[in-house]
């Protein structure tokens, strides 16, 4: 079996087993979704979706957020972690927005990167989930998984591993492919545990590490 047909079993597999898998952010705009994966960071999502109908609630808009001060911000997300940076990074991206994009996001992967605290990971997950283009959004769920399925070797790197799924997952399937993992990666095969449930597993058949 190549990597491609391996590919193609497990998306089709996990379809079966997730079939409304979505991003597990809460958001109903773009620059929402920009901030929420920034405070997401070393962080879980469940506590990020407290967390951010407070700094809403007082910074409803982006220009507001651009012109609100960091020390503010900070105090609203710190319970996220990393308070300091993660403060910085959305007054800077929010201004950006503001100065540059007209308060609008950006919708491609050249101008999102460009955003301040915007890496590949938050970029890709904008890119499939706002504009519905192709994307691979490199989790750690997605790290782990696809190296345990046998889809990549060993490799960790988060930009190393989203450009080797390039070559074996078709571009309509990358963004809801990487929602599948994460709830599959949650649910059944875990970092937490010595090791994953593969007896609970709906791609056991096809997956590397069990055949």
């Amino acid at each position: 079996m190549t990597k491609k047909q391996r590919a193609a079993a497990i998306i089709d597999l996990l379809k079966q087993e997730y079939p409304d898998a979505h991003c597990t952010l809460e958001y109903d705009e773009a620059w929402k979704l920009l901030i929420s994966v920034r405070l997401a960071a070393q962080c879980t999502d469940e506590r990020v979706d407290k967390i951010t109908p407070l700094l809403y609630e007082k910074y409803p808009t982006i220009a507001a957020l651009a012109e609100a001060p960091v020390e503010e911000i900070e105090a609203i997300v710190r319970p996220c972690g990393l308070g300091k940076s993660k403060a910085r990074d959305i007054s800077a991206c929010m201004r950006m927005l503001k100065e540059k994009y007209n308060c609008k996001v950006p919708d491609t992967m050249e101008e999102l990167l460009k955003l301040p605290g915007v890496g590949r990971k938050s970029a890709n997950l904008i890119m499939g989930d706002v504009f519905g283009k192709p994307a691979i959004v490199t989790d750690t769920h997605c790290i782990r998984l696809t190296n345990r399925m046998g889809l990549i070797d060993g490799i960790k790197d988060p930009k190393k591993v989203e450009m080797e799924l390039w070559k074996i997952i078709p571009p309509e399937e990358g963004s809801d492919f990487c929602h599948r993992l994460v709830y599959h990666g949650r649910k059944v095969c875990t970092a937490r545990t010595k090791k994953p449930y593969c007896e609970q597993c709906c791609v056991e058949s096809v997956c590397k590490k069990c055949i």
